[in-house]
Parts: structure tokens; sequence; C-alpha cells
């Protein structure tokens, strides 16, 4: 029981210690060597601030003074100042002094036991040179930097090698007129490679002036402009921002503060490098380590930053840059902002593409196909044009014989005329007429018939539909007469321009006849009749083929057009199909119906020439 009541008092005295060691905090007083607003310091002091609250376990009370005598190099004001300093903090002593740039360092050192002797003091954002480490007191740590000011501007004479001119932007403060002298120092070894100008004995307006009618192949360094030669202080941005807004040469510096607008870029110090180890440092110091086993090693200047704004602006190619630079604030390519729509639309042109293709190819295919077709139908058609001069080869003998028999009369009855001793010569002109005409005759129906058996390739022309219907009906006349079928025929009274082929638009007329002369062959001959109608119906030609025959099965109607159907018992099954495929590769229709009393009627519509589009 007294164990258990020990532990509890011991838990309870450590919950208490804990909770004492979580509210407890901290003060940390912040010295600017020239005041809050001016660059590169305040960037420091906010990224020190920054790192202080990322890492401190306690709660911090962070109060930040200006050395605003550092601008002239009068220590007169300093007195009244640690006067101030003294009376503000008499009741609390900070837990931990932080001076941000050599002038707020070497003030501390000047007055630590006039101030604060015992607390821990930290010095950053100097350079080492500034400082002596032998000097340092033993409650004093430091976190320095290292400029190496030859290296920062052979690094821009690299990327930038045509330069012939540097014009050193620099104020007339004690610690600017200071860092003139080391710079000139350090770079002496490059005074045969560019001429370098300083103007920190003008007034600010007067350097724009000479900045802004530098000649070509000029740089600007900038160093710091706290106060120009007539005392003018610039805080924060305004004379970096007015010196980039007039100048006619690009701008590179020793410190990234400044960098993000106005400046080229190069290798520079890092404020976030040197505030996240003056961060580190200060909580260790606030922990309670010894300030002088600290030993930080400067921070020398980051891997090279370009503004790639700039690099643009100033024609510096990024093939000159070092191998280990970045490059900020690059203008995202199209590439890089619709990359995704991009490659959604080269998909679907590619796609598009593809179908394009395809539909090409088969259009292609399709094409040759339909040059095959009107071959082969030319073929078929010249093959059914063969079929049918043979089964017309009776009609075609009788139509030639006629007048042959009639020229051979006439010439008989001739040579006896002529061989009277008085000659009847008005006789004898009507004798010779007679054979002119009987000669024609014959010629026509050979004409006829070679051009019926004639192989052409496909050639349409302007037609009147009711010519071949006339030569049609005449070229059947004779055959009607010997089937002992009453043919009758009418055109229509004013012309019906077609395009077309005549041979072909002439086969199908010769087919539907045929066959409507073969369909009458089993009907007595009394009732034998074919009518051939040609006629205008809206904007068609139409030229119907009608018989008295026994008309076609109704449920035969939809295939009778049908390739190899044929209700005739030694016919092939290929006219019908032939002709509609000519009828519609001329564009027009055929169809065939039964009519009301009896026969079959068929109709060609084509349409007229006039009207094509």
């Amino acid at each position: 029981m007294l164990k258990r009541l020990i532990t509890i008092c011991a838990c309870a005295c450590l919950l208490q210690s804990g909770s004492l060691h979580a509210t407890e905090h901290k003060e940390v007083l912040i010295v600017h060597s020239v005041g809050r607003e001016f660059r590169p310091w305040n960037e420091y002091a906010r990224q020190i601030r920054t790192e202080l609250d990322k890492q401190s376990p306690w709660p911090l009370d962070v109060r930040e003074h200006s050395l605003e005598s550092a601008r002239s190099g009068d220590s007169s004001p300093e007195l009244a100042f640690v006067q101030y300093l003294s009376a503000l903090y008499a009741e609390r002593v900070p837990d931990l002094i932080v001076a941000v740039g050599a002038p707020a360092a070497a003030f501390v050192r000047r007055h630590r036991q006039q101030l604060f002797p015992k607390a821990p003091a930290l010095f950053t954002a100097i350079d080492q040179r500034r400082l002596q480490y032998s000097d340092i007191a033993q409650n004093d740590a430091i976190v320095a930097v290292r400029h190496d000011f030859r290296l920062l501007f052979e690094s821009f004479l690299r990327v930038s090698p045509d330069t012939k001119i540097v014009a050193m932007v620099n104020g007339n403060s004690p610690n600017e007129l200071f860092w003139r002298d080391e710079i000139q120092k350090e770079l002496r070894p490059l005074e045969s490679r560019a001429d370098i100008r300083w103007y920190d004995n003008l007034s600010f307006q007067d350097i724009l002036k000479q900045t802004a009618n530098l000649p070509p192949h000029s740089a600007i360094f900038w160093n710091t402009m706290v106060v120009d030669a007539t005392g003018v202080p610039y805080e924060g941005d305004r004379a970096l921002t007015t010196l980039y807004a007039t100048a006619n040469a690009p701008i590179f510096t020793h410190d990234d503060a400044f960098f993000g607008r106005e400046i080229i870029g190069g290798p520079m110090l890092s404020a976030r490098a040197l505030s996240r180890e003056a961060g580190a440092v200060a909580i260790r110091l606030l922990g309670g380590e010894k300030p002088g086993s600290i030993r930080i090693e400067p921070v020398g200047y980051a891997k090279p930053a370009y503004d790639w704004r700039e690099m643009q602006r100033w024609g510096i190619s990024e093939s000159r840059l070092p191998s280990d630079s970045e490059v900020y604030f690059r203008e995202p390519t199209a590439w890089d902002k619709y990359r995704t729509q991009i490659l959604l639309i080269c998909g679907l042109i590619l796609l598009q593409g593809g179908m394009i293709s395809g539909l090409l190819y088969e259009r292609r295919r399709r094409q040759i196909a339909e040059v095959q077709l009107r071959q082969r139908m030319t073929e078929l058609a010249h093959a059914n044009r063969y079929s049918m001069a043979g089964e017309l080869a009776a009609t075609i003998s009788h139509e030639l014989n006629q007048p042959l028999g009639a020229i051979l009369v006439n010439s008989e009855t001739l040579d006896a005329i002529l061989q009277s001793p008085a000659p009847d010569l008005s006789e004898l002109r009507e004798i010779v007429a007679d054979i002119r005409r009987d000669d024609q005759r014959a010629s026509d129906v050979i004409r006829h018939l070679r051009a019926l058996l004639r192989k052409s390739p496909l050639e349409l022309n302007d037609i009147d539909l009711n010519d071949p219907v006339r030569e049609t009906v005449q070229f059947f006349s004779a055959l009607a007469v010997a089937r002992s079928v009453e043919l009758n025929s009418s055109v229509a009274p004013i012309p019906m321009p077609v395009r077309g082929n005549r041979v072909q638009i002439q086969q199908v007329i010769l087919n539907l006849i045929v066959n409507a002369l073969d369909a009458m062959s089993t009907i007595p001959e009394d009732q034998r009749r074919l009518a051939v109608v040609g006629a205008r119906v809206d904007r068609f030609a139409e030229v119907s083929v009608s018989d008295t025959g026994p008309g076609i099965p109704p449920d035969k109607l939809k295939e009778i057009f049908d390739p190899f159907f044929s209700t005739k018992e030694k016919g092939m099954g290929m006219g019908l199909s032939i002709a509609r495929t000519i009828v519609e590769a001329h564009g027009g229709q055929l169809t065939a119906e039964n009519r009301a009393g009896r026969g079959a009627m068929f109709r060609m519509r084509l349409p007229l020439a006039a009207l094509r589009k």
C-alpha cells in the first residue's frame, strides 16, 4: 500500500513537472543591423523566426529591435539605445540574443557587459571574415556565411561570355563600403576580362541614370542599397525594383533573398539554408547547451539558381548553365498546361485518321468493285445480246430477205426494160429509187444488228428516249407479224432527254418486247396484243411494255428480276436481271406488275436529263 502511494505521488510530480515544462516560455531578442525592412537581413530574420516556431518545444516570445545607427556609422545614438534595451529587459533578461548581420553583431559585442553579460548570443547572417573565432566569447555562437565573389563573377561571365562591363550597385553605409573594398580585392584577377565600374559615390538617382544607359554587353551586380551617397535610406524592395524598371542590362547578386523577380541568378547564399542552421543552433542554446561547444561550418553558396524569365529576356542559353543549376519560373509550355487534352486530341485525330484511312480504303475497294461490276455487266449484256440475236435470227433473216428480194426483182425488171428498143426513162428512175430504198432498208437492219452486238465501254450520252423506242419497235414489227401479234406503239409528243448508253437502253426495251412476245405464244392468235408506250411522268421519262399473255404468277413478282430466275422452259433467267441492272446503273427503276384485265406490264423509268443534279 505504501509503495503504491509513493508511485502515485511520483507520477503526480512528474506530470506537474512536465506541465510546468510545457507551459514554460522563452524570450528571444533579435537585433537587426540597419532596420527591420532592409534586405537581405529582413529575409534572414523572417526565416529564423519560422525555423524557431517550427523547431521550438517551448512557447516563444520573440522581440525585434533595429540598430538605426549602422546606416551612417555615427555611434553617438548607441548609448541611448543601450539604455533603452537595459530598461526594457530589466525584469527579465532574454533567454537568447540573435544578432542578424555584421553591424548588429558588432553592437552586441561592444555593449555585452552593459546589456546581458550572461545571456547566450547567436551571431548569424555575417561573413566569416567579419569575426575572428578567437575573439568570440564562450557565451557566443556563430552561424556565419562564406562569400566568394570571384566564383560568383566567373559563373556569370561563363553564362554570359560577351559581357564587357559590370556596373556595381552598392550603398554608402559603413558596412557597404567595407564590402566594396573586399569585393575589389577578390575581383582584381578578373579586371582584364571585364570593366568593373563602381557608383557608390553617387546618389541612387544618378546611379539609375548610369545603369539605364550602359553600353551593349553590360551587366549589373547588385550588392545592397541601405543608404546612398546622399544619406537617403532605401528600405524593402524599392531600390531594386526601381533599378530593374530602368536598367538596360541583366542583374545578378550574391544572395537569393533578392531572387524571384529582378535577378537573373547564379550561385547565391540561401536564406533558407542559413536560417535552418541558425534556427537549429538557437534551439540548442535555448535548451541550455554551451555556446562555446557549438561549432558550425560557414554556409557557402547554394547550387546555382536561375530565373527562366530573365534568361529569355536577355538571351542567355540554358545550355551554358552549370550542370547542377536549377531553373525557376519556367513558363509552362502548351504541353505542360494541356498534356491530357493534347494526348486526347492526338488520340482522337489518330482514331479519326485511322477511320478516314479505312473509309478511303473501302471507298477505293468499292470503286474498283463498281468498275469490275460494270465491266462484267457490260460483258453479260453483250452475251445477252448475242443470245437474243440468235433467237431473232429468223426475224433478222426475214428483214434482210425482203429488201434483198425486192432488189433482185427490181434489178431483173431493170435489165428487161434496158433490152427493149425504147426504154421508159421515168420507169427506170422509179426502179432505181426502189432499189436505193430497199438497199437502205437492208443496210439499216445490218447497222442495227451491228450496234446491238458491238461490245463497247459504258459511255453515257444525252439521247432522246423516243428514238431507241421507235427503232426497236420498227426492228420488231416483222417479228410481230410473223408471230401474229398486234404491235401498237406510241411515243411522247415532246422529246424525253435522258443521259445514258443508247445500246444498253435499247437492249432493255428489246428484252422486254421479246419477253412479251414469248409470253403470248401460248394464247390464241387473235388475243395477242403488244403495246409499247413512251411518256413523260413527273420528272421521269417512262417506257411501258404491256402484253395480253397469262401474266406473272403473284408469288413470283418479287423474284422476277433475280438472277437465274425464269418462267421459260429454256430460259437462263439473266435477261430481266441484266435489264434491271442496266436501268439502275442509269439512275432509274424497272418494275413489273400484272394488268387489271390480263397480261403483264413492265415499266422503265429514267430521270430526265434536264432535272438530273
